[in-house]
């Protein structure tokens, strides 16, 4: 009997979920406008690219056919969707071209003739969605993008297959029409709006005012790009998920209704009240399905609709009560306030609520939740599955459908840093589960542009019913197709990374860089890492020996950065923990030299590094914050925006460091001079005799951070002096120290 409800559950989902149904013939011709954006129309050319609906399993799955090529004669991509025909392309180019579409840059080099397809090859995905973005994702990556960029990320969502993706922009305009028409006054939604560099936490009810007003510009700007993001995602047949009301409003309504049932939710990110707190409507209250309809009623009717929506009620706040009727009340009345307005609604649900506070989602709480919306009609995110999954002490979400997803990177940090055996068996496993629900694999990261092999591997599993079977191989082979061609070097260096920063276990998996190098300084720092830092250094090694053959290519030059800011990274704690030691051993001369290094030489280096490259560039961070401006008004406060993200994240730092960056301009200004207080201080220490004050380093420390944030300074956005250069004197300084630590 729990099998068959699980079947009827999920079937109920794909019948009400999705544009199945969209124009076949659109969807090619949007497939074959990307193929000239991607190749140029000479390439484009040699590719025929067909949507047939009829292609798709029994069960209505994904499917590509790929087949001809060689001899002058076109490539025939075919596929169920447009975004199947799209993920055939990229396995076409991926597989038979070695061919490589990454964030950081592309290597499209062609064979000619293109190769022959040997055997017609049919492949279709095993499961109905292939999801991706955080809603935290909106404000760490995307948050100053204009069309073009948006066109490139869309581009490359439909390359790997994504049919199912967040389109948030522009709701903040949708709820300013609402609150007017409920009789709030435009200072007190001014009021209410976070900043943009903080959207993604206003959405969610943890944050209110910090760091806005929104600019009327804002708005416009917004939904301009929300119109062309909808129009784009839906030609190739994706699915883009649009916002819906969780419960949470303005303080400000309060005045308009006086008798309204509202609860004040506690703190939350160590803000106080004045920016955090959130009013939440009481389930019962006739406000929620007014307020509810309203929004999604004005909503639909600017974007129109695919039928699922996201909505978190309780994102890392702990609800005001944990009795069950409570919380199916509250779930309740967010999906029936979507029911109202659209009858085919499924509610797409983070399920990180449930792993960020187990201890109070107990099985009762759980159940509570989930039991509220009809089976199939609520849409699980495993937010965290490769590390912490929720399906397996939930009985598979209770018989609701939910999508495996990996998290991975928290903040947009830099750092290499995956679990890649655990994402490969990830997907697999929890197709295997009793009674298992899953219905689709996602890609949740908070913050995109980083550890791209990641990203690959999560992608290329969307399409295998069977994890990778040799990840030696796979990642050797990623490493020819990067690169364009095989460097012994180079490959056994991915081998080393595989094995190392890849390769993380257990607790340590949290996706978030702690490493020193961008943590405020303090005696209490933790240096530990899962893997040999002996490998980073080889690897660092021989990507540099790599050079003379690989150092034309784009995506190498970004990787020899990357990696050797990784080794700095760890060249970093090092010289902390001499500098550490030192000091409790009262040896000032040591003390001096690890502090004078790390902070005089060893950073600015990194930071001439950095400059060499146009990913790594701080500049072009803020400049991407000034350009999404119409004044210099605006530009100043957007720049700040993303200062303050970077950086204290609030007016006192409450979550400091959290999205923390390495950024040409970032080391140099924020981290370097950190650092050097801190060699200052504890030697000034041992000098007078007197203990380290850990509380006045860090209101010392404050003041220079918060001097950056108010800064002005403008930084290069154009990446200076040359990566093989910079790299080569770093490592022939610091190489040699590495084994003596």
């Amino acid at each position: 009997m729990e099998a068959m409800g699980v079947a009827v559950a999920l079937g109920l989902l794909l019948l009400t979920a999705g544009g199945s149904t969209g124009d076949a013939a659109r969807e090619a011709a949007a497939v074959r406008e990307l193929l000239v954006r991607l190749l140029g129309p000479g390439p484009a050319a040699a590719f025929s690219v067909s949507v047939e609906r009829s292609l798709a399993t029994k069960s209505g799955l994904d499917t590509y056919r790929l087949s001809g090529g060689g001899a002058g004669a076109r490539v025939q991509v075919l596929g169920s969707t447009g975004v199947a025909a799209a993920a055939g392309l990229h396995r076409y180019l991926r597989d038979f071209c070695g061919c490589h579409v990454a964030w950081s840059g592309s290597q499209l080099r062609l064979p000619q003739p293109l190769p022959a397809v040997p055997e017609e090859l049919t492949e279709a995905t095993p499961n109905r969605y292939r999801y991706y973005q955080n809603v935290c994702t909106q404000s760490y990556s995307f948050l100053w993008w204009d069309w073009a960029r948006w066109e490139q990320e869309i581009d490359w969502m439909a390359l790997n297959g994504i049919n199912l993706a967040l389109a948030w922009s522009g709701q903040e305009a949708i709820w300013q029409r609402v609150y007017l028409a409920l009789g709030l006054t435009q200072t007190e939604i001014d009021e209410y709006f976070t900043g943009p560099a903080f959207l993604a936490w206003g959405r969610m009810g943890n944050l209110h005012t910090w760091s806005g007003p929104l600019p009327p510009s804002w708005h416009l700007k917004q939904l301009y790009l929300q119109h062309r993001i909808l129009d784009r995602m839906r030609s190739f047949g994706m699915i883009p998920v649009l916002p819906a009301f969780a419960g949470h409003v303005p303080k400000a309504l309060t005045r308009v209704f006086p008798q309204v049932n509202v609860t004040q939710m506690g703190s939350w990110g160590h803000f106080n009240c004045s920016y955090s707190c959130s009013f939440l409507l009481a389930p019962e209250d006739p406000l929620f399905p007014l307020v509810g309809s309203l929004f999604l009623r004005e909503l639909t009717k600017e974007f129109g609709t695919d039928h699922i929506y996201g909505a978190d009620t309780f994102n890392e706040m702990q609800p005001p009560s944990s009795e069950p009727s409570y919380l199916a009340a509250a779930t309740a009345a967010v999906y029936q306030a979507m029911t109202a307005v659209d009858p085919d609604a499924v509610w797409l649900l983070q399920g990180w609520l449930f792993q960020n506070q187990p201890e109070f989602w107990g099985p009762a709480q759980v159940a509570a939740v989930l039991g509220a919306v009809p089976r199939g009609r609520l849409l699980v995110l495993d937010l965290f599955a490769e590390s912490q999954p929720v399906y397996v002490r939930t009985a598979s979400f209770q018989g609701q459908p939910f999508i495996w997803c990996m998290l991975h990177n928290f903040g947009g940090n830099h750092g290499l840093f995956g679990a890649l055996e655990s994402v490969n068996q990830g997907p697999a496993t929890a197709r295997r589960f009793p009674n298992s629900t899953l219905v689709g694999t996602g890609m949740a990261p908070e913050g995109i542009g980083q550890n791209e092999v990641v990203y690959a591997l999560m992608a290329e599993l969307g399409w295998r019913k069977d994890p990778v079977a040799d990840l030696g191989a796979w990642v050797t082979s990623f490493a020819a197709r990067r690169y364009g061609v095989s460097h012994g070097d180079a490959e056994a260096a991915w081998r080393l990374l595989l094995r190392s920063v890849y390769n993380c276990s257990g607790e340590e998996c949290r996706g978030h860089n702690h490493s020193p190098l961008v943590k405020r300084p303090s005696l209490h720092m933790v240096t530990t890492v899962w893997y040999n830092r002996s490998d980073v250094f080889e690897a660092w090694r021989l990507l540099l020996a790599a050079t003379p053959t690989l150092a034309s290519s784009p995506a190498f030059r970004y990787d020899l950065v990357d990696v050797t800011r990784q080794a700095v990274q760890e060249l970093v704690s090092l010289y902390y923990e001499e500098m550490r030691t030192a000091y409790l051993k009262k040896e000032l001369v040591p003390l001096m030299r690890a502090g004078g290094i790390l902070a005089y030489e060893l950073l600015p280096a990194l930071d001439q590094v950095l400059a060499s490259d146009c990913h790594f560039l701080l500049g072009s961070w803020l400049e991407q914050a000034r350009l999404a401006a119409v004044s210099e008004t605006e530009a100043h406060f957007y720049e700040q925006n993303s200062r303050y993200q970077l950086t204290l994240w609030g007016p006192e730092g409450n979550i400091l460091d959290y999205a923390n960056k390495q950024l040409a301009g970032l080391v140099a200004d924020y981290y370097a001079p950190r650092w050097r207080l801190f060699a200052e201080t504890l030697a000034e220490s041992l000098v007078q005799g007197v203990p380290f004050q850990q509380h006045q380093f860090d209101k010392n420390a404050f003041q220079l951070e918060q001097t950056f944030v108010l800064g002005t300074r403008r930084y290069p956005s154009q990446p200076e002096g040359d990566t093989v250069d910079l790299v080569k004197k770093l490592f022939l300084k610091y190489y040699p120290r590495a084994g003596f630590f």
